[in-house]
């Protein structure tokens, strides 16, 4: 990607030097956060273009790409219990629940059998160490959204057989657009003036918590970082492996893509290295063809295998420079700014850095309530704590569900299900209105519910719906 040299105009260099006083006497955060955030909004302000020139992206090869399939068989237990030893697991637990309707960390809402995500990533790492006789810690990337309440929750853990440490990711101010102030000096004193930049932030906050040193010390080489919503992203021995014989600094996993990720970014080679190539890059003229599922097959998990001591070298170089992602957003009527960054747009700066294409099932993000739909259904079954696909359904991809407005809070969806409907044989359910489910029902094929307007729609108990249009009770 071409970075334009980083020289900043008069006006802007102005702007910046009077940022930096307002920032520096902001007592609530550290100097390593202040020095983050000048130095983010000095790279914005400077205009790093990360254009992409299109005529020089290649698909990669699988030696960049590589199938995990060709992957080496898991090795026998001593060798897999060494390799555990050497691994730290850290999921970004920065999310809040609002969208689903729910106070807190997102990590706490309930996913199947009354266990949380948490209880789930505990208790998978749980089963590991007690295999292998491993010493596998979970790390928690907090914001200062989940902070205290994880701290509290995390407490019931404490009899588990894993070590779980929590750290906080940056915490910045909000640019105010119109002056470029930042928006805690404006008097907005509470948490809406301040924002977590993005999981991008992950390498420079695993440094500056202390616990970077602190896990190196203790022989641990690589990290195994995921979003704590997918629930598909568990512990893979083979990737590990694979990682360690290979010396690879960087492994990003990509899956196929299907219609439904045609936003999602993409690896390419580029240049000679590898790098991931986000939609925000792509020119105006080529996002149709960006978005094809015939030239870009692959798009980003977010799993992201990492090598400490490659983390500490670039961090300590300030060599981590992403690719910006600006976001505004309005604050009591003030419109603000958020500059952010994500980590898998690192991939480009760490030696020997790979994609792996793994199988669609270490993808299963939980972002609404029809993802829930999906993993509180006979889809699925849960065994030690990981969310396994029924081997019943023989189509690959799963169903399709869009459920309307009236069940968008896990509260409101949990209490229109009588009990979750079996749909293993379903391709797509659509919902709109007000309706509501009764216990043991079966949909399959394709079938739409649309309530009329200001009618109250009951799916009676035990009813078998399969490639039906239902707008009323004539209809059952």
């Amino acid at each position: 990607m071409a970075a334009a040299a980083a020289t900043l105009s008069a006006p802007d260099a102005e702007k910046l030097s009077q940022l930096k006083s307002a920032v520096s006497g902001l007592g609530q955060i550290s100097e390593s956060e202040k020095n983050g955030f000048i130095n983010l909004v000095s790279r914005y302000l400077s205009g790093e273009a990360q254009y992409v020139e299109w005529s020089k992206i290649q698909t990669p090869t699988d030696e960049i790409v590589v199938p995990y399939e060709s992957l080496a068989p898991t090795p026998d237990p001593v060798t897999t219990k060494s390799l555990l030893d050497k691994l730290v697991v850290l999921k970004l637990n920065g999310g809040l629940g609002t969208t689903m309707g729910c106070t807190g960390p997102k990590s706490v809402i309930e996913v199947r059998d009354g266990l949380t995500f948490l209880d789930l990533i505990v208790i998978q790492i749980e089963n590991l160490n007690t295999r292998y006789g491993s010493s596998v810690p979970l790390l928690l990337m907090n914001s200062f959204n989940t902070h205290d309440d994880t701290s509290k929750i995390v407490e019931k853990y404490a009899n588990s057989n894993i070590e779980i440490h929590t750290f906080n990711q940056s915490q910045y101010p909000r640019l105010v657009v119109d002056d470029f102030t930042p928006l805690p000096c404006k008097g907005q004193t509470g948490k809406d003036g301040w924002y977590p930049p993005g999981h991008g932030d992950v390498f420079a906050s695993l440094m500056n918590s202390g616990k970077l040193d602190a896990l190196l010390s203790q022989g641990k080489e690589y990290v195994f970082v995921a979003n704590s919503d997918n629930l598909g992203a568990i512990v893979d021995l083979k990737i590990l492996n694979h990682l360690m014989t290979n010396k690879n600094e960087y492994c990003m996993e990509v899956t196929p893509k299907t219609l439904a990720d045609v936003k999602g970014g993409t690896l390419i080679s580029y240049e000679g290295k590898v790098q991931l190539l986000e939609i925000a890059q792509v020119p105006d003229e080529y996002v149709n063809e960006f978005k094809s599922i015939e030239k870009f097959k692959i798009f980003n998990t977010n799993n992201l295998w990492v090598n400490l001591k490659a983390i500490k070298r670039l961090v300590e170089a300030e060599a981590l420079k992403m690719e910006i992602i600006p976001n505004p957003k309005e604050v009591d009527g003030i419109k603000v700014l958020q500059l952010e960054t994500a980590a898998g747009a690192a991939i480009k700066f760490f030696d020997n850095a790979i994609g792996i294409n793994v199988p669609r099932s270490r993808f299963l993000p939980v972002k609404a309530t029809s993802d829930l739909l999906l993993v509180q259904s006979d889809l699925y079954t849960l065994e030690d704590g990981f969310v396994i696909r029924n081997k019943a359904r023989t189509n690959p991809s799963n169903p399709s569900i869009e459920l309307g407005p009236e069940f968008k809070k896990v509260g409101n969806f949990l209490s229109r299900f009588k009990s979750i409907p079996s749909i293993i044989e379903l391709i797509s359910l659509k919902v709109s209105g007000d309706v509501w489910f009764g216990a043991g029902i079966t949909l399959k094929g394709k079938v739409t519910i649309a309530a009329k307007p200001g009618v109250k729609l009951d799916i009676p108990d035990g009813a078998v719906l399969e490639n039906k249009e239902i707008s009323g009770p004539e209809d059952l």
